[in-house]
C-alpha cells in the first residue's frame, strides 16, 4: 500500500485497498433504515424491467440515498479508448452529476487501480489532481470505489463525500456490492437484448427480460416480508435478529445476480 501511496502522491489520487486497512473496519457511521433499503432496491429491480436503458442512472442515485453520499457515479472502459480518454463516466449523481460522459485517462487513475486489484477502494482526491486535469470539481475527502465486470466489459461504481473524511462504512460497501452487481447484470443484459432485437427476436429478448426480472424478485419479496412483519410486531422487539436476517436476503440476492451474470453468453442468448 505504502508503495502505491508514493507511486500516486504526485497525482493528488490516493488508492487504498479496504482489505488491507483496517482502521476502515472499525467505522460504524450509520443507523440504517432497513424499509427505505428494501424500496429501493424494489425500486432498482422495476426499473431492470420496465425502464432498463435508465437501470444505472436509478443505480448511482440509489446509492447516494443509501449512503448518504454527495455524488456517485459508474464508469466503464471504452471500447477503443486511447490513453487520453480510456474512462467514461456513463451515469453520475449529486455534486459531479454535471461530469456525465466524462472521460478520464488511463493514468492517473483510481479506476484503473480497483480493476486491477479488484477489490473495494477506498479513495481521496486532492485539489492537485483536478489541476492537472484541467477541470474544476469538488475535491473527495473520502470516496469508495468497487469493480464491476460484464462479459469483456470493466467498470467501477463509486460513492464520494466532499467534505466529511469519514462518510463511509462496511454497511456502505455491502449495499454498494449489490448495486455493482446490478450494474454488471445491467450492462450484459441490455447487450443481450440488443443482439436478439437485431436478430428480430424481440419476444425471445422480452422472455429473457421477465425470467430475469421473476428471479431477481423472489429475493427482494422476501425483504419485504421481512420488513412488513417487523412493522406488524411479528417478529419481536430484536432489531439486531431483523439486521441479521436482512443481510441474509440481501446475500441471496447477491449470489443470485452473481449466478445470473456467470451464465455463459451464447445460453444467454439461445434462451
Amino acid at each position: 500500500m505504502k508503495g502505491l501511496s508514493s507511486q500516486l502522491e504526485d497525482t493528488g489520487l490516493e488508492v487504498i485497498d479496504l482489505q488491507e486497512y483496517s482502521a476502515f473496519a472499525e467505522r460504524c457511521l450509520h443507523v440504517r433504515d432497513v424499509a427505505a433499503q428494501v424500496e429501493g432496491l424494489r425500486r432498482l429491480t422495476r426499473a431492470f424491467v420496465e425502464d432498463p436503458d435508465n437501470i444505472l442512472q436509478e443505480l448511482v442515485n440509489a446509492a447516494i440515498d443509501f449512503c448518504g453520499a454527495e455524488s456517485a457515479g459508474i464508469s466503464i472502459e471504452q471500447e477503443h479508448g486511447t490513453d487520453t480518454n480510456f474512462y467514461q463516466w456513463v451515469a453520475t449523481a449529486g455534486n459531479y452529476a454535471g461530469f456525465l460522459n466524462a472521460t478520464l485517462p488511463r493514468y492517473p487513475s483510481a479506476c484503473g487501480i480497483c480493476l486491477e486489484r479488484d477489490r473495494p477502494q477506498l479513495f481521496r482526491v486532492s485539489q492537485k489532481f483536478f489541476d492537472i486535469m484541467g477541470v474544476e470539481a469538488p475535491v473527495v475527502t473520502d470516496g469508495i470505489l468497487l469493480p464491476w465486470h460484464a462479459d469483456e466489459t470493466r467498470g467501477t461504481i463509486w460513492i464520494m463525500a466532499h467534505e466529511r473524511a469519514e462518510a463511509f462504512d462496511r454497511e456502505d460497501v455491502r449495499m454498494m456490492q449489490v448495486f455493482a452487481d446490478f450494474a454488471a447484470m445491467a450492462v450484459r443484459h441490455q447487450r443481450q437484448q440488443r443482439s436478439l432485437v437485431a436478430q428480430a427476436s424481440g419476444a425471445a429478448a422480452m422472455a429473457m427480460a421477465n425470467d430475469l426480472a421473476h428471479q431477481i424478485n423472489n429475493p427482494l419479496q422476501s425483504l419485504t416480508n421481512l420488513v412488513y412483519l417487523a412493522t406488524q410486531g411479528k417478529s419481536g422487539d430484536d432489531a439486531k435478529l431483523l439486521g441479521v436476517q436482512l443481510s441474509e436476503e440481501l446475500q441471496r440476492l447477491s449470489f443470485l445476480v452473481a449466478k445470473l451474470l456467470a451464465i455463459p453468453g451464447d445460453a444467454a442468448r439461445a434462451r
